[in-house]
């Protein structure tokens, strides 16, 4: 079965609109007829990962073809927002970055504004730009993006690849399968958790154990809280949405009395779900032990992965106020460029910055060519409060560690890891 178009989508792929939209129709057409989707979903709006690192030279020549046609052509149908960037144009060349990767970014940057993408560079654009509402269809590309829209707001999109949510972008259409789809957002595993995480890498290390524990994309987990007295904030949910999504693949979760799609107490669930053992502080404590070495060299830490919001920023710059961070080691954080420019306001970089530690916007560490900064630099052991970074660095050349933000910001100033 072909999924079915509308005539206007049908319009668009026989190019009547011009190469731009027909090529995004085809490739919504392509998607769409490998997941069985029945139509397509008009979307609101679309989260774009398409860092320079992922693109290269092939992907940006590609965007400059697109940006050379006609504006009426090319221009995006639904407010449009980014990803975080490769590159910090003030800071690149001190983190050991080319000349030529900063033009390669530069280019891809000129060709997203040709196309009326708005150059958001942030994983965080539910906390930061337009927060997506209870039953609206986006498109979004990145993990923690995806999974806190589906799971925080309630909102419904699949995972979107670069080229996939572009073209939901040119057309403002997505396939109407998976996680648009009611059945598709039933809870299959119930957990319990018996003790409240404390702190951001806590809540990390609890969605990389239930991640661990999702055997396909279409597992979506229920996650019931022993106690509701305390309820997780917004960057407490994305700390545990984002490792969740990373070590799982996993795009929604419920949690009863938290979540919208449960907010009253009551999931929807598949028939026979299982469930799994419950989860205790225990278990939480052995995730992080199990990313700790026998020695306690440290070169650099990091606080990114999700990009860090103005709260989190300022938890970090106010632990580091009046002290300096060790000659030996180096301290970084990412955050959006709204909330730098509101923590420049607000005198939060300033403090940050005065204890040694270098604040970069718009990009997230992973996404910067990190194997070649850590091979310029020298580092090897990253130490961080994300766990969702943990999960992906080790892939750059790293040793990962996984501690609270105090014990972060404690290494950093002793120049060793600190339990």
């Amino acid at each position: 079965m072909s999924i079915r178009l509308s005539s206007y989508e049908q319009e668009m792929l026989e190019g009547k609109f011009g190469w731009p939209r027909q090529f995004a129709m085809e490739q919504i057409v392509k998607v769409g007829n490998f997941f069985d989707a029945e139509d397509c979903v008009e979307i609101a709006q679309v989260h774009l990962m398409a860092d320079t690192e992922s693109l290269g030279e092939d992907g940006v020549l590609f965007l400059e073809k697109l940006a050379g046609y006609s504006e009426e052509q090319r221009q995006v149908k639904v407010p449009t927002v980014t990803d975080p960037r490769g590159i910090d144009f003030e800071h690149y060349k001190a983190l050991g970055q080319s000349d030529a990767q900063a033009e390669l970014e530069q280019r891809a940057i000129d060709a997203f504004r040709a196309l009326g993408v708005m150059m958001t560079d942030t994983c965080i654009n539910y906390q930061t730009i337009m927060p997506p509402v209870l039953g609206e269809h986006l498109a979004f590309g990145d993990t923690g993006s995806t999974i806190y829209a589906n799971s925080v707001q309630g909102a419904r999109t699949n995972f979107q690849g670069g080229p996939s949510a572009l073209a939901s972008a040119l057309t403002g259409r997505a396939p109407r399968y998976g996680f648009h789809l009611d059945e598709c957002r039933r809870g299959s595993k119930i957990f319990k958790v018996n003790d409240r995480p404390d702190d951001f890498a806590q809540w990390g290390a609890l969605g990389g154990i239930i991640g661990r524990q999702m055997n396909s994309y279409w597992d979506v987990p229920v996650i019931e809280l022993a106690s509701l007295d305390q309820r997780p904030n917004s960057d407490e949910l994305k700390h545990f949405g984002a490792a969740l999504a990373s070590y799982g693949s996993t795009p929604l979760f419920h949690m009863p009395g938290v979540t919208p799609e449960s907010a009253d107490g009551r999931v929807a669930l598949v028939d026979n779900p299982q469930t799994m053992a419950a989860i205790s502080k225990d278990d939480i404590d052995a995730f992080i032990e199990a990313y700790w070495p026998a020695d306690d060299v440290v070169d650099v830490v990091v606080f990114a992965a999700p990009q860090l919001s103005l709260i989190e920023i300022s938890a970090v710059a106010d632990l580091l106020d009046g002290r300096q961070t060790h000659e030996k080691v180096a301290v970084i954080a990412t955050v959006s460029p709204e909330v730098k420019s509101a923590a420049d306001r607000m005198g939060v970089t300033a403090k940050f910055e005065a204890s040694g530690a270098l604040l970069l916007q718009g990009v997230c560490f992973y996404q910067m060519c990190a194997r070649e900064i850590g091979e310029a630099k020298g580092w090897k052991r990253l130490l961080t409060n994300s766990a969702k970074l943990v999960n992906i660095i080790g892939g750059y050349g790293y040793e990962p560690v996984l501690a609270s933000l105090e014990n972060c910001v404690e290494s950093a100033i002793k120049g060793r890891l600190v339990r």
